[in-house]
């Protein structure tokens, strides 16, 4: 992908107007989704091979993983943070 192009179903929530964190909420859930998928798939082959140290892709899908999970936890502070702000202003 592009960096600078939206993947279609995402332009269209662009287009929908939807809110920018939100989307990118909605679209944390399916990449965490895609990387938990890799990491067991680099499990499998760790368990498979017999080998007793985890692999450099492993290792890597680990990562993703948590940066991933690190940023959707971002996008929750955020809602919670802009619903703070609204009610104190209202």
């Amino acid at each position: 992908m592009d960096t600078l192009t939206l993947d279609p179903y995402l332009m269209k929530q662009v287009e929908m107007g939807m809110d920018g964190a939100d989307i990118l909420h909605g679209h944390l859930k399916t990449l965490m989704y895609e990387a938990e998928q890799i990491l067991d798939r680099c499990i499998e082959v760790e368990e498979e091979s017999g080998e007793a140290m985890d692999s450099m892709e492993r290792t890597n899908a680990e990562g993703y993983l948590d940066a991933l999970a690190h940023i959707y936890s971002l996008t929750y502070a955020i809602a919670f943070a802009k619903a703070e702000v609204k009610n104190a202003v209202h």
